[in-house]
C-alpha cells in the first residue's frame, strides 16, 4: 500500500467510530462535524448511498478512498476552469466556445511580469493544441496541466 493510501486509511479508521471496517452516514457526518464540514443527516445519507459500491449502506476503505479521490478531482477541475478564464479570449472566438489565444496568452503572461511577443505566444499553445486551430480550448488546458 502506497503512502497515499496510507493516509486514507488513517483518516478511514479516524471515521470509523465503532471499529467496524465501515463507515456510516451517522459516522460520516459526526466526523466531518469535528472538522468543520456541516453536512446534514440526509445529506450524509446520500453520499453513503452514492459512495458504496456493496450496497450495504456503509462506507468500505474503497468506496471511501474512492469519494475522497473524486472529490479531490472535482476540486482540481474547478481551480483549472478558474485559472482558464483568466486567459481565455471570448472577443476573438465569437463568444461560442472560450479559448485561450496568442493575444490573450500574451496578455497573461505580460500581466504576470512575462514579455513574450506573438509568435512565442503562438508556439506555446502549439505544444497542446491537439485539433490545430491555433487556440486552447478547456479540454487542451487541462491536458497541459496536468
Amino acid at each position: 500500500m502506497d503512502a497515499k493510501n496510507k493516509q486514507y486509511e488513517r483518516v478511514f479508521n479516524r471515521f470509523d467510530e465503532n471499529r467496524d471496517g465501515k463507515i456510516s452516514a451517522s459516522e460520516l457526518r459526526l466526523c466531518l462535524g469535528t472538522i468543520g464540514g456541516e453536512i446534514s443527516e440526509e445529506q450524509a445519507e446520500a453520499v453513503v448511498l452514492l459512495a458504496d459500491s456493496d450496497g450495504d449502506g456503509l462506507l468500505g476503505l474503497e468506496d471511501f478512498i474512492r469519494l475522497v479521490e473524486g472529490t479531490e478531482e472535482k476540486e482540481k477541475v474547478k481551480d483549472l476552469k478558474e485559472a482558464f478564464k483568466m486567459y481565455e479570449d471570448m472577443d476573438e472566438c465569437g463568444g461560442t466556445e472560450s479559448s485561450i489565444t496568442p493575444r490573450s496568452l500574451k496578455r497573461m503572461l505580460s500581466k504576470l511580469g512575462e514579455k513574450k511577443n506573438i509568435g512565442e505566444c503562438e508556439f506555446m499553445i502549439s505544444q497542446f493544441d491537439l485539433n490545430g486551430d491555433g487556440v486552447l480550448s478547456f479540454e487542451e488546458f487541462r491536458n497541459m496541466m496536468a
